[in-house]
């Protein structure tokens, strides 16, 4: 996913993006890896050799939840459609709770036994 300028209206006239004020390189580069991360965790979970427990299970959804409006801007962007800056905003104020999930159903992951 190529992110295109994604920025809120509190942020825009600071140069800063995202929760954590970063510039809009680091920004680009922080969703692109959250992006990476969340859709591995949805892979492990769905081709997990074992049934996944409900711990797991409920963990998955939580971070799709999380990661909504990341997923939404990715398949416009990916089928060429035009992104809202309302979307723009969402992904700003969301992505570090996306990513926050995804590394939470990673440790899940990575503890249950093989």
């Amino acid at each position: 996913m190529n992110v295109a300028l994604l920025l809120g209206c509190n942020t825009t006239l600071l140069g800063t993006y995202g929760e954590q004020n970063q510039t809009l390189e680091a920004f680009r580069q922080r969703v692109e890896s959250v992006f990476q991360l969340q859709n591995s965790m949805t892979n492990d979970v769905m081709f997990s050799e074992i049934e996944p427990s409900e711990t797991i299970l409920k963990a998955e959804q939580k971070m799709q939840k999380a990661c909504e409006s990341l997923n939404e801007y990715a398949a416009r962007e990916s089928d060429g459609l035009s992104v809202s800056f309302e979307l723009r905003q969402r992904v700003e104020q969301t992505a570090i709770g996306c990513e926050n999930a995804a590394q939470h159903l990673q440790q899940l992951l990575s503890s249950q036994p093989k």
